[in-house]
């Protein structure tokens, strides 16, 4: 898996590109935890590049995101595939973090 890094203003976006499963899901959720830190980040995940989340990767968004609210910052992910829009929309993910149609509108969101 490469997750690829850039800023938007006061914004991390994340870009992972693969499977978010079993295998590569500790790879993401350390350096997700990582881009947290302390402080009142902001993290934006674009998931255009995801093909699959499995149970494993909503997992490490979960750690993030508790992470981020206890620590004052704010988290969210836009660009779902179709496969990874229907697991977020099963698993009821989007009430654990905020997920928009695109990247756009998750950085309005999020500043």
């Amino acid at each position: 898996m490469e997750i690829g890094e850039k800023r938007d203003g006061s914004i991390v976006v994340l870009q992972p590109v693969g499977y978010l499963d079993n295998d590569t899901s500790p790879l993401f959720q350390a350096r997700l935890l990582e881009v947290v830190g302390p402080g009142d980040g902001r993290v934006l995940i674009d998931f255009s590049g995801v093909e699959y989340i499995s149970s494993a990767g909503l997992r490490a968004l979960m750690a993030a995101s508790k992470k981020t609210k206890a620590a004052g910052g704010r988290i969210a992910v836009a660009e779902l595939r179709p496969m990874v829009k229907e697991i977020f929309e099963i698993s009821r993910f989007a009430l654990v973090v905020p997920v928009y149609e695109t990247n756009a509108e998750a950085a309005a969101a999020l500043t």
